[in-house]
Order: structure tokens, then C-alpha cells, then sequence
């Protein structure tokens, strides 16, 4: 397995590092890690691609019929008056019609089926009428259809040696269903990413536990889980490290021998009882740490041996941004996906705040529709605790480092937590 980072060279001399910075940094550093495995069209949902899918012929690969109805040749019709074609034979889906029609014959014509040589169009067949005449069969059809009217074209889905999909694409049911449109049963996708993690902290207890004065419950660890499972990485819980720098040094270097990466939400700082950051610089190297945003100053990447380190503040709401914005497209990108970029949508604010210039923050809110406008609204309070603000919120408001005040009818940029692989 090779190094997480492209070297360690890039440690900052600045106090605090601003985010498109970082993410300039990190984008540019990390690299792929996980190996290579064919997997079954079955299994691939949800997997990440290694190797790009290719058209190995035009897709579909003959001409064929939109519609139940009657393929003639459009030449031998007159889209002024219509005309009166006899029945030659029948085409069904997977029954192509054998023979070569004459310029005069009809073929009935099912869904799907390909079109015979020679003919071109498709009339709908409650748009004719067919009578008989020794013994024969005909169908009169309507004035106004277009040449090539309800015909698929070879092709028109894909022409052979086009690009169907990218190598770095998480596979969704929509490129499995590519995949298999070419005849592929297995494709080259990159092995998952094992990914540890571990909250801190004496008074952290896990959900299920007796609860006690002082404790908090840890909210973080399944949170994070649950992240995990949107970029598609394995989780492994390596429960709660005490305040004790030994433990969380022992922990961190026993887990760097096994997994991918390591998340650890809390001691992010350096008060007596943070150990986190000076673990990472005892057993190897931090290179990014302090990020002028908010929430989420204190994070820090580090790297100790072949594992990736990734230190989260302790606070659930720090812990989700910053997971969103920087912990997704580093582990994408180790996984060999491609650096995600979240799109942003431009709404106006239903709201007014002023804000604290050199940093960029990312405020939750929730879309409302006012009058008959999408508008978005910022969640009323800032605690990086309150986890009711992330569950009656849509998504961030992203506010850039030199904005002051946002005022009620400004513009914002809004990134729905669906741009994060989240359900809404």
C-alpha cells in the first residue's frame, strides 16, 4: 500500500489555513489507495469504477420501433393525402422480419423490434385502418407523419467507442444499467476503504449505557457511521479512547497498521487533556491543522505510517460539516473516486445576519417556498451542539470569507445535503 499523501512537504506556517486553501492542498496530495477487483453487475451499486465502460458497438444496435404499429418505407408515401400500403408480414422483439419488403409493403411492427430493411417510419396503429382485398391485407395511413417518425436510430443512446462511463464514478443503479446495456456482467471497481473510527473523551459514554451526571452520550460515532456508508467505506468502531495520551497514542498506532484511514471526533485542540493532534505528531506527521472556517476550526489531517489520521472537533455539528467538506472528497479520493464538488444553488435569503470577516462558514437552513419562490432560511441558533439544527435543516448556506452581513433578498450559495450523497 502506498503513502496516503503524495510526500509531506506541504506543512503550513500560517496559523490558521483558509478552506479553499486546504481543499486546494488536499485535492492536489491525496491519491488513490485502494486496489483493484472485479465485481458482478449485481454487487457494483454503490462501488467506485477503476476502469472506464465503453460502447463496444452503437447502442442500441439496429434501428427499431418506439411504438405498436406498421413500418413502411416513407418515400413510397405522400405526407400530403397518406397512402394505402399492403401487410407484408409481422417484426416483433426479438422476431425480426426475414424477408426484403417492397417499397409498397407494410410490416406490422411491434415495441422494440428491429426495423426491417428498407423501411423507415413507424405509424401508430390505432392511426390506421386495415381492410382486405383477395385475400390480402391492408392498412390506409393518415396524412402528416414526418420521415423517421417513432424509429429509434442505431446509436442514438451511444455510438461505438463512446465514453458510457468515467473511471472515478460511484456507480448508481443508472451506470449499472449502462454497463449492462453493453453486455458487461462484471466491471473493474476499486476495493472498498476500511475506515476506523473513535470519539474521546472521559465523559463520553455509548448509547445504552446507564446514564450518569457529567456523561454525554456519543452522538458522533454513529453519525460518522452513517456518513461512512454515503461514500461507501467500511466502517470499523474502535469505541471511546480515555483522556489518557498513552491509550490514545497506543490506539491510534495499533489501528494505523490495519486500516484505510482513522476519524477521531474530539481533542482536536490543545488543552492538557486534547491528545489527539500530539499523538499524530509523535507517531508521524500533521499536515493540515486549524482551518479558518466555522464550524470546524480545530481539524486536523495527519498521517501516521500508511494510515490516513483525520481529527474531528468533538462537537456533532463540526464533526458533520467538516466531514462534509473535506472528510467525503479525501476518503473519495483515497477510494479512487473522483474529488466530489457539491453543487451550489443560488436562492435568495429569507433572513438577515451579519457575520465575521477572514473566515468562511457554513450556516444550516432549511428551503421554504414564500409567494410562490424557493427561498432558504437560516436555522435561528449557532450552537455547534445542537443536533436539532441539523435535523430541521436542508442543507448549508456557504458564506465566503470577505461577506460581512448577509441581508434579507441577498443571494446565497445553498448546497442541499443530497449534493452529499444524503437522503433528504
Amino acid at each position: 500500500m502506498t503513502s496516503k499523501l503524495a510526500d509531506d512537504c506541504f506543512v503550513l506556517d500560517k496559523d490558521r489555513i483558509a478552506h479553499s486553501e486546504a481543499l486546494a492542498i488536499l485535492k492536489a496530495r491525496v491519491r488513490i489507495v485502494a486496489s483493484v477487483e472485479e465485481v458482478w453487475l449485481a454487487g457494483a451499486t454503490g462501488r467506485y469504477l477503476a476502469e472506464a465502460i465503453m460502447a463496444p458497438r452503437p447502442i442500441p444496435a439496429h434501428d427499431n420501433a418506439a411504438v405498436d404499429g406498421y413500418a413502411f418505407a416513407h418515400a413510397s408515401y405522400d405526407s400530403a393525402t397518406g397512402g394505402r400500403l399492403r401487410i407484408a408480414g409481422e417484426a416483433s422483439a426479438g422476431h425480426p422480419f426475414s424477408a426484403r419488403p417492397s417499397p409498397r409493403d407494410a410490416v406490422r411492427i411491434f415495441t422494440g423490434a428491429v426495423m426491417p430493411e428498407g423501411l423507415d417510419t413507424v405509424v401508430m396503429q390505432e392511426d390506421v385502418t386495415i381492410d382486405g382485398e383477395d385475400g390480402e391485407r391492408w392498412i390506409t395511413i393518415p396524412p402528416g407523419l414526418k420521415r423517421g417518425a417513432n424509429r429509434r436510430s442505431a446509436g442514438e443512446d451511444a455510438k461505438t467507442g463512446e465514453v458510457l462511463v468515467y473511471a472515478g464514478t460511484r456507480l448508481r443503479p443508472q451506470e449499472v444499467a449502462s454497463a449492462a446495456a453493453t453486455g458487461l456482467d462484471r466491471l473493474r471497481c476499486y476495493t472498498s476503504l476500511k475506515v476506523a473510527i473513535a470519539s474521546t473523551g472521559d465523559e463520553i459514554m455509548r448509547p445504552g449505557e446507564r446514564f450518569a451526571i457529567g456523561k454525554v452520550y456519543d452522538a458522533n460515532a454513529p453519525m460518522i457511521e452513517g456518513l461512512l456508508k454515503a461514500v461507501g467505506a467500511e466502517a470499523i468502531d474502535l469505541s471511546i479512547l480515555p483522556d489518557k495520551a498513552e491509550l490514545v497514542r497506543a490506539a491510534l498506532l495499533e489501528a494505523s497498521k490495519t486500516y484505510d484511514a482513522i476519524i477521531i471526533s474530539g481533542g482536536a485542540s490543545q488543552g492538557a487533556e486534547d491528545h489527539v493532534a500530539r499523538s499524530i505528531d509523535a507517531l508521524g506527521t500533521r499536515h493540515l491543522w486549524q482551518i479558518a472556517i466555522k464550524p470546524g476550526r480545530p481539524m486536523s489531517f495527519g498521517q501516521i505510517g500508511d494510515a490516513l489520521v483525520l481529527g474531528l472537533p468533538g462537537n456533532p455539528v463540526a464533526v458533520f460539516v467538516c466531514f462534509l467538506m473535506y472528510v467525503r472528497p479525501v476518503l473519495t479520493r483515497l477510494a479512487g473516486g473522483s474529488w466530489p464538488e457539491p453543487v451550489r444553488y443560488p436562492l435568495p435569503a429569507a433572513f438577515s445576519q451579519k457575520k465575521k470577516l477572514g473566515r468562511r462558514e457554513f450556516w444550516r437552513a432549511k428551503l421554504i417556498n414564500a409567494h410562490g419562490r424557493l427561498q432558504v432560511v437560516k436555522f435561528p441558533r449557532d450552537g455547534s451542539g445542537l443536533l436539532s439544527s441539523l435535523r430541521e435543516s436542508d442543507g448549508l448556506i456557504e458564506v465566503l470569507e470577505d461577506i460581512p452581513e448577509v441581508r434579507e433578498g441577498d443571494t446565497v450559495n445553498f448546497m442541499p445535503f443530497s449534493e452529499f450523497g444524503l437522503l433528504r
